[in-house]
């Protein structure tokens, strides 16, 4: 079978691996008090530009999103996201569950725009009955969204703007971020990242890790008290040298970036074999996930050989679909998949 699900169905990058071994029977300090983890701390600082703040390993992207939206807001706020957030629909609530509201704004193409972030916040205070209320406390977006569509330098730039004029973060989700930054045509770069965003996070799961997110608030003190805090969303590991190995590898040369851009090349073969075939585009998405619309015998006949997943319900005639290539896909499975269309 081919698989198309998602992007962390592979384990991790050889080197990756290779240096787990290499490692395998040191003894060191726990909780990321190692000396791999401070190494990767620092590759990633100077990755993204930054003199100062803050980086944090947890171990998956729904604790590090409960943890970090915990840690940015008090206890009478909620967040703010799109309708397709997700924090909204995939993370079983994950965000609720810490007692924090996450709050639905309308969106484009998965995308929430500065402009729908100022008018609910003015909205918001013009109600004299506000103080009854869930107040806006941080804005969250992914790079790229659920969509698979990616925010330009000059929509983060009027997102960060906003929240500075409310006096409210930025967070922004990176479980996909190496697949956005690696994609054609963009114009945002990581270190525009670290300077438009007050907290953000660069994936690992699905960008070559076995597992791990790394964590970077742009400034300290942002993150207060952070450390008990993701003990206490149990995002922690007592190894936690296995966090920093597996980024203190992916960010030594250009590993991190490398792959992703292969993602990226597999994703637009995908998508020039199944338009060049005559099926339409669902959303035109410029990073690894891939949408489009397919009749239902053409799902029927593809799912004999190849795992992918519906996007919503099935319709009568035809549904959308998602097909997603990671860092390791490769060209001759792209080429089996499209044959067979």
């Amino acid at each position: 079978m081919l698989h198309f699900d998602s992007d962390y169905m592979r384990g991790a990058h050889p080197a990756v691996m290779q240096r787990l071994m290499e490692t395998n029977l040191e003894q060191t300090p726990g909780y990321g008090a190692d000396c791999h983890t401070e190494n990767a701390k620092r590759l990633i600082m100077k990755a993204c530009g930054l003199t100062g703040g803050e980086v944090y390993f947890l171990v998956g992207g729904t604790q590090t999103n409960a943890t970090v939206i915990d840690g940015l807001l008090s206890r009478h706020e909620g967040v703010l996201a799109a309708g397709t957030a997700h924090i909204n629909v995939h993370e079983a609530g994950a965000v609720e569950a810490t007692g924090h509201k996450v709050i639905t704004l309308p969106s484009s193409g998965g995308k929430l725009s500065a402009e729908t972030v100022r008018q609910y916040i003015s909205g918001f205070y013009k109600d004299t009955t506000y103080e009854h209320m869930v107040a806006p406390g941080m804005v969250y977006i992914s790079h790229p969204t659920e969509l698979g569509t990616l925010y330009t330098l000059n929509e983060l730039e009027d997102m960060s703007t906003a929240c500075a004029e409310a006096g409210i973060p930025l967070y922004m989700d990176g479980a996909r971020l190496g697949y956005g930054l690696a994609a054609y045509g963009t114009d945002v770069t990581l270190k525009d990242i670290a300077r438009l965003c007050d907290v953000f996070y660069i994936g690992g799961t699905k960008t070559g890790a076995l597992f791990g997110e790394a964590v970077v608030a742009t400034r300290k003190g942002l993150l207060r008290h952070f450390t008990p805090l993701v003990k206490q969303h149990g995002a922690m590991l007592a190894k936690g040298r296995l966090l920093g190995i597996q980024f203190e590898t992916l960010f030594s040369g250009d590993l991190y970036m490398d792959i992703c851009r292969n993602a990226i090349r597999m994703a637009m073969k995908l998508k020039e074999g199944f338009t060049s075939k005559g099926y339409e585009l669902y959303i035109d998405s410029p990073t690894n996930q891939q949408f489009f619309w397919l009749p239902d015998e053409k799902i029927d006949s593809l799912m004999r050989i190849a795992t992918f997943e519906m996007w919503g319900p099935r319709g009568e005639n035809r549904t959308p679909v998602r097909l997603v290539t990671d860092w390791a896909t490769r060209q001759d499975e792209v080429d089996e998949l499209v044959s067979h269309l």
